[in-house]
């Protein structure tokens, strides 16, 4: 394409308009190829074929090769123009025909969002929070109550049921006499005192005993998930068929090995191995709060425009990952179910964080040595039984590679901006986490 010109024109915010004009004899020559193509093959009444008057042809098939024509000129010149202007769209851009006469040059114009210039502020006087956890011996006791419950057999009993009892029941919901989706299960397996069910559902369970059929009335919550089932009342009919009585696990070496606690031989021992383990998550819960507070900071300190385009993109991939945790597809969750809306924010957030990342790195010009991925590997390696097996797979997976080299990148800002911000000390009681 030659002589081919371009004017680009900045709209609101990061929104621009890029007017491409096309030399007539780019479309002439592709128009000319195009009918002498059709007339080589073209059969039609009255001629032999390949020797098709071209006003003939042109009247049949000109309309169609026209916008054929300007399809494959935009296809091509935009991206040629992008390049040249070291343009970096954010968005599929929206296209208007503004000129087509084939006697003139072709002009069209293209509307798109573009990525904004960012140069990351690092302020000196917004601190982050580095997260300090602290462990005591009554922690490591609620975790131990903790597994012994988690690993508990449930016996039946004849009595009444009373909260962290599990009941066998039959249940049936109705709103205005009426069934719904989810309405109803047999033989179900409730713990009371679990908050698994909406509020009043494992209050009404106790003091019931076996055999007993009842029915009670409670209100869905004002924000459940399901809009069309929020603040409706509901009536629910209950058949109870087992209480039992939770009886925890003992210390014990059946439990060691249902824990994979193969150097654990007592409770001493065991209390141990649970320090240990609670130690290693808390090391973990540390650096990502920490981590929390400072890319929080970081917001703080560079405000931004963001594309719409990238943050609607964003929103959807959210209300997907949380369709797909509750069961559901796209195609098949209700429309009220998790509207993209409620996930706009985050997806702000989300884009703004990524583009602060990515000047970071260009900035303190961060990059993944292979003695680093290698150790990152080697590290991932150690979870699992067989080590070198894992090493050789994930060899031929490009994909977690890259996604290991994003977390690398990651810490390796991390520590940047750990020496570049302030920072003040948070001390965080065990208890006080584990009961957000």
């Amino acid at each position: 394409m030659n002589n081919m010109s371009s004017k680009l024109k900045k709209l609101k915010d990061l929104e621009r308009k890029l007017t491409v004009s096309v030399p007539v004899e780019d479309y002439e020559n592709k128009y000319t190829g195009k009918l002498s193509k059709i007339k080589s093959t073209a059969k039609l009444d009255g001629f032999r074929k390949g020797h098709a008057p071209n006003d003939v042809l042109k009247q049949r098939y000109g309309d169609s090769i026209h916008y054929e024509v300007l399809n494959e000129l935009i296809q091509e010149s935009y991206p040629k123009e992008l390049q040249e202007q070291d343009i970096k769209p954010a968005s599929s851009p929206a296209i208007s025909i503004e000129s087509e006469d084939p006697i003139k040059p072709i002009s069209y114009s293209a509307v798109f969002e573009v990525f904004p210039e960012i140069k990351p502020k690092l302020s000196r006087w917004k601190s982050f929070e580095k997260s300090k956890i602290t462990l005591d011996d009554s922690d490591i006791d609620l975790a131990i109550d903790d597994i012994l419950e988690r690993y508990c057999e449930w016996q039946k009993v004849e009595r009444v049921a009373q909260e962290k009892d599990q009941v066998v029941i039959d249940f049936e919901g109705k709103i205005d006499g009426e069934g719904f989706e989810g309405n109803e299960s047999k033989d179900f397996k409730l713990v009371i005192g679990s908050k698994s069910m909406i509020p009043g559902f494992e209050d009404n369970l106790v003091g019931k005993k076996s055999a007993e059929s009842f029915s009670f009335k409670t209100n869905f919550p004002e924000d459940y998930f399901k809009k069309d089932l929020a603040g409706k009342e509901v009536e629910f009919f209950i058949t109870v068929h087992e209480v039992q009585e939770m009886h925890k696990a003992k210390i014990d070496k059946e439990l060691f090995e249902k824990l994979a606690m193969d150097d654990v031989s007592d409770e001493k021992s065991f209390r141990l191995e649970i320090s240990k383990r609670m130690e290693g998550e808390i090391t973990q819960q540390e650096k990502s709060l920490t981590k929390e507070s400072i890319y929080e900071t970081l917001l703080q300190s560079n405000d931004f425009k963001v594309p719409n385009a990238t943050v609607n993109e964003q929103a959807e991939l959210m209300r997907k990952d949380s369709l797909m945790r509750m069961g559901q597809t796209n195609e098949n969750a209700p429309e009220d179910l998790f509207p993209v809306e409620d996930f706009k924010e985050n997806a702000e957030k989300r884009v703004r964080l990524d583009l602060l990342f990515s000047a970071l790195i260009q900035k303190y010009q961060l990059e993944v040595k292979e003695e680093d991925l290698n150790a990152f590997i080697d590290e991932e390696a150690e979870k699992y039984k067989d080590a070198d097996q894992f090493r050789s797979w994930i060899q031929s997976q490009p994909q977690q590679l890259d996604q290991y080299r994003m977390v690398i990148l990651e810490n390796l800002l991390i520590e940047k901006l750990d020496s570049a911000l302030k920072s003040k000390v948070k001390v965080i009681k065990f208890s006080e986490l584990a009961n957000k």
